[in-house]
């Protein structure tokens, strides 16, 4: 599958679940912001500082993370998506240990929260949210098996720190962090799916500055901003984007196909990516596989520099 018909098939997804996605919340942001994560809040004891899943405060260089991606509004979002949620996590720890090479794994889910699709909506931006109930749901799941959630934000034409503090109340969690797409953030009088989107440093700064604030407010863990790039065009003047103090950046490179091709894009990108941005690398279960063999472990950590999430879809 091309990334035309890829983006085709994540928009009919979309489509198909529509402004139903945001059943839990009524179609409006205030209602997620009066509210609370249902799930408690994880912390070493009552004077301690909150902890990462897994123990510590700092992601790297003790961790790689390692995870899926995914819906529940379709199986074609990603293998969060297909079946029984605790199933689908206990594949992803089977597989986790091939790509340990000497750390510890931090297991991600990454769920789809803000969903882009080809209609307006109700404000005209072109995406919806998943209900609260749903954000619950796997954000118990991930405290299950000890891992991190993040929560993937498809724009459309709203902004992103506009979504990112959407979801503030989440975000206010030790063991939550954000995956951007700019792949889906679109301007003014554009359409998602029928161009591709994206973002600026600037944008991704203004996310990564208000992270900071919350992780120093909370006295939270270092706290995941993951952004995805599948062509250099996607992000532009990056070196906008700053180290922020508490806040972990992190691209996953999201070329699609032959090993080869993926390769060649994760090497295009990451020379063009800053020093302070640790490096990603995405595999597609069903997409790749149909150019050829789905790339080994073996193959991806031979990748230089050595991603430091691995993410499959």
């Amino acid at each position: 599958m091309g990334h035309a018909s890829r983006r085709a098939t994540l928009l009919g997804a979309a489509g198909a679940l529509g402004l139903a996605a945001c059943s839990d919340d009524k179609g409006s942001s205030m209602a997620l912001k009066g509210g609370k994560p249902t799930a408690s809040r994880q912390a070493t004891g009552p004077a301690g500082p909150p902890q990462l899943p897994r123990g510590g405060r700092t992601i790297f260089p003790s961790y790689r993370l390692f995870g899926y991606c995914g819906s529940p509004a379709s199986p074609a979002l990603g293998q969060l998506g297909v079946g029984n949620l605790d199933e689908q996590v206990g594949d992803m720890l089977e597989k986790a240990d091939d790509y340990a090479y000497g750390r510890k794994i931090m297991p991600v889910l990454e769920l789809i929260a803000t969903l882009v699709h080809g209609k307006r909506g109700h404000d005209g931006k072109y995406r919806s949210w998943v209900g609260t109930s749903v954000v619950d749901d796997y954000l118990a799941a991930a405290r299950r098996h000890k891992a991190l959630l993040l929560l993937n934000i498809q724009p459309g034409r709203a902004s992103f720190i506009d979504e990112v503090k959407h979801w503030e109340s989440y975000l206010k969690e030790p063991d939550v962090g954000v995956a951007l797409d700019p792949e889906w953030a679109v301007q003014r009088g554009q359409i998602p799916g029928r161009v591709f989107g994206s973002t600026t440093g600037h944008a991704l700064d203004e996310c990564a500055s208000y992270l900071s604030e919350l992780v120093a407010k909370h006295r939270l863990p270092e706290k995941v901003m993951v952004y995805h790039q599948l062509h250099l065009s996607i992000v532009r003047h990056e070196s906008a984007l700053r180290p922020h103090p508490g806040v972990v950046l992190v691209k996953s490179v999201d070329g699609i196909g032959r090993a080869a091709d993926k390769i060649r894009a994760y090497d295009k990108i990451v020379a063009q990516t800053p020093a302070a941005v640790h490096k990603g690398f995405k595999l597609f279960f069903e997409e790749d596989a149909r150019t050829g063999p789905l790339m080994r472990p073996s193959e991806v950590m031979a990748l230089k520099p050595q991603p430091e999430y691995v993410l499959y879809e």
